[in-house]
C-alpha cells in the first residue's frame, strides 16, 4: 500500500517559487526517491515579481528565470496540467489522461488573475489585458508602445507597479480604484493616501470612488472617429460614476484567486485556498488531515499566529520561499516537523521608493501614523489589533522594521501549538 513509512514517489503539483523551494529542500535533507515536478505553463519556474515592473520597463526584459540546482534529479512535466486529485488512490491525473502516483503531494499550483469582475469584459486580444505570468507580461509589454493610452483597473500593488511602468515609459496612464484610496483594504487610510500621492505627483490620473461599468471598442461606425482602430480594439471606458475615459490597453488589477479548481471532488474544499494545518498538510472540511498531502505557496490557506487562526492565501514572495520549505520536511518528517511560525513580509517598488511590510496589516482596527514625511518620501506606520502590534510597514524607512519583526516573531513563536 502506498504511503507507509518515507515517501519513495513524491509529486508537487506547480513549477512556482514554492515548488521549486520544496524539490531544493527534499534533496538537501537526504530525499533521494522519485521526484516529479508538474507545471501548466511551459516554462520552467521563475520570479514573478520584476513581471509588473523592470521586464516592463528595460529595454531587454528581464531574466525571471530561478536557478534550478544541478543535481536535482527531477522529472519535468512542464505545460501539463493537473485536473485531477484521487486522495484515496494517491492519483493525481493530468489533462493529457496522464495517472501520477505518489507517496507524498505538494500541491504549489499558485493563483490565477480574478476576471469576468466587468461585465462584457473583451478577450486580451481586444486590448485588455490581466497579469500573473510571464505570458500576461510579455504580452502587455508588447502592448505598452509610445503614444498609447494605458488604464489600469484596481490600484493594489500590482496595479500600483504596472501604473508606475506606464509612466516611466511615458505613456498617459489613468487608474481607477473603487476605495478612497489606493490599497485602502490591505495598508489603511493614511498609506493610502500617501501612495495617492506618489501616483498624482507621477503625473498618473487617479481616479478613486469609482470603477470600470464597462469597455468600449471600435466598431466599423467608428472608424472615422477613431482612425487607426482594428474593428473590435479597445477605445476607452464608461466608469460607475458615468464619466468616459480613452484608452488604448487596458490591465485588469482586482486581485488574485487560488488556482485549486482542479481538486475539485478530490474532498479538499479549496476555493479560498488549501486549508492546512500548522505543518503545512492539507485538510479535509472535517478537520482531519489528507494523508501524504501538504500545501504552500499562493494555493494555501496557512494558519497564522498572529491573526489566530487561518489567514487568506496571502500571495507574498516569502511566503512562497519559507513555506515550500517546511511544507518539504513536512512530507519527510511527519508529525515530528517543525511548527510553521514565520512571519509575513512583502515589498512594493513604485515611483523610485520601496514600500517594506512585516506581518499583516490589513488585520489592524487601528493604524498609528509614526512618521509622514511626504516631501522626504518618508513613512513609517504600526498596525494593532485590540492594543496587540499585528504588522507594520515603511516607506523610504526599511531600517525601522526589524525591531517590529522581532516583536512579531516573539509572538507567534509564543502562539506555536
Amino acid at each position: 500500500m502506498r504511503g507507509t513509512g518515507r515517501p519513495r514517489d513524491i509529486v508537487i503539483v506547480g513549477a512556482s517559487l514554492a515548488g521549486l523551494r520544496a524539490a531544493e529542500t527534499l534533496r538537501a535533507e537526504g530525499y533521494t526517491g522519485t521526484l516529479t515536478i508538474v507545471g501548466a505553463e511551459q516554462h520552467a519556474p521563475y520570479d514573478r515579481p520584476p513581471l509588473s515592473k523592470q521586464f516592463l520597463t528595460d529595454s531587454t526584459p528581464a531574466d525571471t528565470a530561478l536557478p534550478v540546482p544541478d543535481g536535482l534529479g527531477a522529472s519535468w512535466l512542464l505545460g501539463r496540467s493537473a485536473v485531477g486529485l484521487d486522495p484515496d488512490s494517491r492519483i493525481v491525473t493530468l489533462a493529457d489522461g496522464t495517472r501520477l502516483p505518489y507517496d507524498g503531494l505538494l500541491i504549489a499550483t499558485g493563483a490565477a488573475a480574478r476576471s469576468g469582475v466587468i461585465p462584457d469584459e473583451p478577450g486580451s486580444g481586444q486590448g485588455v489585458f490581466t497579469l500573473r505570468g510571464r505570458d500576461d507580461a510579455t504580452a502587455l509589454r508588447a502592448a505598452l508602445t509610445p503614444g498609447r493610452r494605458l488604464l489600469v483597473v484596481g490600484a493594489g500593488f500590482l496595479g500600483g507597479e504596472v501604473a508606475a511602468a506606464g509612466r516611466a515609459l511615458g505613456l498617459d496612464v489613468t487608474l481607477v480604484e473603487a476605495g478612497s484610496v489606493p490599497l485602502e483594504r490591505a495598508v489603511g487610510t493614511e498609506v493610502g493616501a500617501f501612495m495617492g500621492m506618489l501616483h498624482r505627483e507621477a503625473g498618473i490620473d487617479l481616479r478613486t470612488g469609482t470603477t470600470v461599468a464597462e469597455f468600449r471598442t471600435a466598431t466599423a461606425s467608428a472608424a472615422v472617429t477613431e482612425p487607426g482602430s482594428p474593428v473590435g480594439a479597445l477605445t476607452g471606458a464608461r466608469l460607475s460614476d458615468g464619466r468616459t475615459l480613452a484608452a488604448d490597453v487596458a490591465l485588469l488589477a482586482l486581485g488574485a484567486v487560488p488556482a485549486t479548481g482542479w481538486l475539485a471532488g478530490s474532498g479538499i474544499e479549496a476555493a479560498g485556498g488549501v486549508p492546512t494545518d500548522a505543518r503545512l498538510r492539507a485538510l479535509f472540511p472535517d478537520g482531519s488531515v489528507v494523508p501524504g498531502v501538504v500545501a504552500a505557496g499562493d494555493a494555501a490557506r496557512v494558519p497564522q499566529p498572529l491573526a489566530s487562526g487561518a489567514a487568506p492565501a496571502l500571495g507574498h514572495w516569502s511566503g512562497a520561499v519559507e513555506q515550500g520549505a517546511a511544507a518539504a520536511r513536512t512530507l519527510l518528517l511527519g508529525e515530528t516537523a517543525p511548527v510553521f511560525a514565520e512571519v509575513p513580509s512583502f515589498w512594493s517598488d513604485v515611483h523610485g521608493v520601496r514600500l517594506r511590510s512585516v506581518g499583516l496589516p490589513a488585520l489592524g482596527d487601528t493604524v498609528k501614523v509614526h512618521e509622514c514625511d511626504r516631501e522626504a518620501r518618508r513613512l513609517e506606520a504600526s498596525y494593532h489589533l485590540d492594543g496587540r502590534l499585528v504588522g507594520a510597514l515603511t516607506i523610504g524607512r526599511t531600517s525601522r522594521l526589524a525591531a517590529y519583526r522581532r516583536a512579531l516573531a516573539e509572538y507567534a513563536a509564543s502562539q506555536r501549538p
